[in-house]
């Protein structure tokens, strides 16, 4: 890892990543895409050094109150963190401001922060992002070698659950010919109903590919699944989108089972429920009355 000076922290959208690249070694990483032009090895992970720094200015800056995101790029709950403890400080800042909060994460060390999400769900919204891809855990291991496996991510969803802050699942990536079967996702969903879920985004059971990402996942696939990366060039060449050939049954077992035990699975609403701020303080204003 090395420290970097960041000229800025949030987003347009006010997401952050205080961490650039990753230790995770999810074979299938779109972060690791040329697109980012990250110009380090990407398990070279680069902190910003004054990202806690850059968050309490900007919070102040906010003329409103709104949600802050993080993980979309990095996961933030890396072992790095705990080193760091840069996340911890910025969910301080967070909590003490009467912001809202949202993160997106594979680990199962997000639950040493559950102190300060139940004060932001206390006061707000604070909403936990699981993705989860692999029912069976030898094959999970072979896909994320180095984070929580799926059962463990269960187990945090359902600690989450108890706590009473709302979870959303990441069914994705679905990647064809390794993880694309009717028991795997029902062995997903089944993990998402038993621990109440408020919500899963599924964007199509595949995976998407481009450079960077693409070179990386065929030498995994050689590794774990020899012979594999020749069957998804035959199918596949160069396609962006590479979609499972069960889709069609796929879609219809999760739709159905969302359906069935009142999850929300529609991608606009729930994105729109994740960005949406909450305040449960009582109005100033109307206590007077």
């Amino acid at each position: 890892m090395h420290y970097v000076e960041a000229k800025g922290i949030l987003s347009a959208k006010n997401g952050m990543n205080i961490y650039r690249g990753c230790s995770h070694g999810c074979i299938y990483c779109d972060s690791r895409s040329s697109c980012y032009q990250m110009e380090h090895e990407f398990e070279d992970i680069a902190v910003k050094q004054n990202a806690v720094d850059l968050l309490a200015a900007a919070l102040k800056r906010k003329r409103k109150k709104c949600m802050i995101g993080t993980g979309a790029m990095t996961d933030p709950y890396i072992p790095l963190e705990l080193e760091t403890g840069y996340l911890r400080q910025s969910l301080e800042l967070i909590e003490e401001q009467g912001f809202g909060f949202t993160v997106l994460t594979k680990s199962d060390r997000v639950l040493r922060d559950l102190d300060l999400l139940q004060k932001i769900n206390a006061k707000t919204k604070c909403v936990v992002q699981m993705t989860l891809t692999t029912y069976e855990e030898e094959l999970c291991r072979k896909l994320e070698p180095n984070v929580s496996t799926t059962k463990a991510r269960f187990e945090v969803l359902k600690q989450l659950r108890d706590a009473g802050i709302p979870t959303v699942v990441w069914l994705c990536p679905i990647l064809p010919f390794i993880n694309d079967t009717q028991a795997n996702i029902s062995g997903l969903l089944d993990y998402c109903i038993e621990a109440k879920v408020y919500g899963i985004i599924c964007f199509g059971m595949g995976v998407t590919l481009r450079d960077g990402n693409r070179e990386y996942f065929y030498r995994q696939l050689d590794k774990s699944f020899p012979g594999l990366k020749e069957k998804y060039i035959r199918t596949y060449g160069r396609q962006y989108i590479l979609s499972s050939p069960e889709q069609h049954n796929l879609m219809q077992l999760f739709k159905q089972k969302c359906r069935q035990h009142g999850i929300v699975h529609d991608n606009r609403q729930l994105f729109a429920y994740l960005s949406e701020f909450v305040s449960k303080q009582p109005d100033p204003q109307l206590s007077l009355f």
